[in-house]
């Protein structure tokens, strides 16, 4: 319990700390709001201070000639309050606005920059909340809010000097009400500034459930699982529902508590200041004075109390910020780095180990070299640590010892944006952007012409099908491009690696969404592709296996064999077992070995995806 208040405590200070560095960011700005503010909250003691005047002399003792200069004094002291407070919203509102986009581009760089193990364990939409939502708390504290709890406070400092000279006994009852409104205020925030960080929180999950069903709707329809989401959604709604209610009837309560100070500020006067009248010690202009000034003492107080709460939200925010700002971003070294102006493609891995989760490591001790413009296969059972090997390679990871050398020059020593510069990676699920087909295919090189574009698009064979849209390569592709096929987004994606002109080329299941017709035809274009880069293929199918230069075998991320196809197959090994397994599945008629064979050597491209159905040895 001592360690989770300590925790919390030094979460508070940290969260403080932001908020006043932000302040002082933008304090020019708000001492100029905060000159203008005191101009406006000074003349608008104008109109209640006329009143004694108004009541004492222009009434009571017959002064008409005071009522025409007191009148034009009381409404250009209003005219300036309103300009004051139109020139207030201009000035902080939207600056404040400024630094909400400001923190949301800054955090989405910094996500954008984080390494992938991070999205591993954390949903999409609770990324986009905080990127979003968080930063909304920001217009507070460099907005009119902070300044506004400065105004009410200065308000009600002026406001207590007038009250007191007024009649300083009736203004010491009130201020007795006063103080214990203000340490009831105090614990209230402290007990909901908790309550609204667990808001933020329960909302990024809410988002990230309803994210992933809608993304999923299709696996959802079909194992007939809209109930299970229903569930999911409706609990994760009734416990935002619950965070609501509490900070509702908490901030209900702080402001029926202010409510309240005014029917005490209001008896106590009707009390002692009709008592004073009738005594003789004020006058009645003075009793309507003092009720005016008590209001001003007592609307800040109600302000402040507001405020408050929205502060409080804001600090919640930063909290939340703060956290993904302090995520170490995975290019955080690379000034300090060796620069790659270009690279051969010579590959090496010496005794690299990797494991996801401490003591359990997915690759264990692997060593291969993989020579530039050559290509190597992984083959391998499901889990066997093939697309992990992929990730290392793309600097997804970094391996826990062992190192891989890029033409002789350890990874972990080079630039990362220079080294991911030379990849080209086609994956098994094509992730596809919504966009047009040809924006989908610049992607890799956003500032390539047309014409380029285009050339890379044949070379994947895209003609024959974007031939059929209306738009052509101008066809809208939808959502993760869900109106294409899955072979058509798969000869996209290809498409896209072409066009990048990599050194390094990683091919993941490049072919898994294409029937035997379209591979055929996109066959010549990956052999292209491949011509001259040093190229990682997953595959399961042999027509991208025999060609290779290399064959690793990898079974519990390990290398039990490697060679050629023809050696491996000749080697009556795992290689050989995998193969014969697969094809006794597939087919009844005799397959020549050189032939048509078509394992599931190379497993899934996921080392975490759900398996094909082959038999249980050689998943």
């Amino acid at each position: 319990m001592a360690r989770r208040e300590r925790s919390r405590r030094e979460k508070l200070d940290v969260a403080a700390r932001e908020a006043r560095s932000l302040v002082w960011e933008h304090r020019h700005r708000l001492a100029g709001a905060f000159v203008l503010l005191v101009i406006g909250r000074l003349c608008g003691l104008a109109l209640p201070a006329s009143s004694k005047l108004l009541i004492d002399d222009v009434v009571g003792r017959g002064n008409a000639a005071l009522l025409l200069p007191l009148a034009l004094g009381a409404g250009l002291a209003t005219v300036i309050q309103a300009a004051t407070s139109f020139s207030l919203s201009q000035l902080l509102g939207v600056a404040a606005q400024r630094e909400i986009s400001n923190i949301r581009r800054r955090l989405h760089a910094h996500v954008i920059h984080l390494p992938t193990r991070w999205f591993d364990a954390t949903r999409t939409g609770e990324l986009i909340s905080r990127v979003m939502n968080d930063a909304e708390g920001i217009r507070n504290l460099v907005g009119t809010g902070l300044v506004q709890l400065a105004g009410g406070l200065l308000t009600a400092v002026l406001a207590l000097g007038v009250l007191f000279w007024l009649n300083w006994q009736l203004t010491l009852a009130n201020l007795v009400v006063l103080t214990v409104f203000a340490a009831t205020l105090a614990r209230a925030f402290r007990r909901l500034r908790p309550i609204f960080r667990e808001r933020s929180k329960i909302a990024a999950e809410v988002n990230g459930r309803l994210g992933e069903s809608l993304g999923g709707v299709r696996v959802v329809k079909a194992y007939t699982a809209e109930p299970v989401e229903e569930r999911a959604f409706s609990d994760g709604v009734e416990r935002l529902f619950d965070n609501v209610r509490r900070t509702m009837t908490g901030v209900s309560a702080v402001t029926a508590g202010s409510t309240a100070l005014l029917g005490v500020m209001g008896t106590v006067l009707l009390i002692f200041g009709g008592r004073a009248v009738l005594a003789g010690s004020m006058t009645l202009g003075e009793l309507v004075m003092y009720v005016f000034f008590s209001g001003m003492l007592a609307a800040p107080a109600r302000e402040i109390a507001s405020v408050g709460t929205q502060l409080t939200e804001a600090l919640a925010g930063l909290d939340r910020i703060r956290e993904v700002l302090g995520e170490r971003r995975e290019d955080a070294d690379d000034a300090d780095l060796e620069p790659v102006a270009a690279v051969r493609g010579e590959v090496e891995f010496e005794h690299v180990t990797f494991a996801y989760e401490p003591g359990r490591p997915v690759l264990r001790d692997v060593s291969f070299a993989a020579a530039a413009g050559s290509t190597t296969a992984l083959v391998g059972s499901s889990g066997s640590g093939k697309s992990t090997l992929i990730g290392l390679i793309l600097a997804f990871h970094k391996p826990a010892t062992g190192s891989i050398r890029i033409d002789g020059r350890d990874l972990t020593r080079l630039r990362l944006r220079d080294y991911r510069s030379q990849l080209g990676a086609v994956f098994q699920d094509n992730f596809l952007f919504d966009g047009t087909i040809l924006e989908n295919i610049a992607y890799s090189r956003p500032d390539a012409a047309r014409e380029a574009v285009l050339a890379a698009a044949a070379v994947a064979h895209c003609d024959e099908f974007v031939a059929g849209f209306p738009d052509g390569y101008d066809t809208i592709v939808g959502e993760r491009g869900v109106k294409l096929s899955g072979g058509q987004r798969q000869r996209v994606a290809i498409a896209r690696a072409v066009l990048a002109d990599p050194s390094i080329l990683i091919l993941d299941e490049a072919t898994s969404s294409l029937d035997s017709e379209s591979e055929a035809l996109i066959q010549d274009g990956l052999a292209r592709l491949r011509r001259g880069r040093t190229t990682f293929v997953i595959a399961h199918r042999l027509s991208t296996i025999r060609a290779a230069d290399q064959i690793l075998v990898l079974e519990g991320g390990e290398i039990v064999e490697r060679g050629t196809h023809g050696e491996l197959f000749a080697r009556g090994g795992r290689y050989r077992e995998l193969h014969d397994r697969q094809y006794r599945f597939e087919s009844d008629r005799f397959v020549n070995p050189g032939e048509d064979f078509t394992p599931e050597v190379a497993g899934a491209a996921d080392d975490s995806a759900t398996p094909r159905l082959t038999p249980p040895e050689s998943l």
